[in-house]
């Protein structure tokens, strides 16, 4: 199976936190999308691994992916070594997406800037047909997406590209809020966490404000790019005020 547009995130709700509006809007334009988790977050103070399996089914279904998988790689502990890009190689291959989406190169968790580098360099590798890896008892062919961009998580960092995401911010939400365990739920016990409080929530709807403000709209996610953007046309700038 081909998917277009292949977001990675180092734990499950990485990506909805990130970039699940743009994966969104890229489905409404008739493109493939889907997840790879790179852990299973079981370092999470909250909630187990079963629990963020099914959160993250539930976030798939909102999001209306078309696929969904997890690396297993260790949570808190993964490198960006042999083994571990050839994990990655592996689900690139087997996908063959155009554009990659990926962890932010340096964040609050030190995962999420491995996980970049990770994904980053393995997107490179996987281009390369002397690498071989092998799927069901048959070899892949190499393939090397067209970009990689890298979401904005925790800490701002000046994006490269803004996507205006307000016809999909409510389903975007929503695909956070299937994470119960994880954000603040009235009535939810278990300790307290920096992304359990209503505060944390909210300040991911304000930086959403705050990118779709540097371009006139009501909500946005920004992305980073190691590679120049090329456009075909002008015509792609044209960006309606509201």
């Amino acid at each position: 199976m081909k998917i277009d547009i292949l977001a990675f995130g180092a734990h499950p709700d990485d990506v909805e936190l990130s970039c699940a509006g743009t994966l969104l809007v890229e489905k409404s334009n008739g493109k493939t999308i889907g997840i790879i988790d790179l852990t299973e977050g079981e370092l999470g103070t909250r909630g187990t691994v079963e629990t963020r399996y099914q959160e993250a089914k539930d976030a798939a279904a909102i999001l209306g992916l078309s696929v969904r998988e997890n690396l297993r790689l260790p949570d808190g502990f993964f490198g960006n070594d042999r083994a571990s890009q050839l994990k990655v190689i592996q689900a690139i291959r087997t996908y063959c997406p155009e554009i990659i989406l990926c962890n932010a190169p340096e964040d609050r968790h030190p995962d999420h800037g491995k996980g970049a580098q990770l994904v980053a360099d393995a997107a490179f590798l996987s281009g390369l047909q002397k690498i071989e890896t092998i799927v069901d008892g048959q070899p892949q062919k190499a393939w090397r997406p067209k970009y990689v961009l890298h979401y904005i998580q925790d800490r701002f960092l000046q994006p490269d590209v803004i996507v205006d995401i307000s016809t999909v911010f409510d389903n975007k939400l929503a695909s956070i809020k299937a994470y119960t365990t994880q954000f603040h739920q009235p009535g939810m016990e278990g300790p307290q966490t920096y992304i359990s409080t209503p505060a944390f929530l909210e300040g991911v709807i304000h930086r959403h404000e705050m990118l779709g403000k540097m371009i006139g709209v009501k909500f946005a996610e920004g992305f980073i790019s190691s590679k120049k953007i090329g456009i075909r046309s002008l015509d792609a700038l044209v960006q309606e005020n509201t």
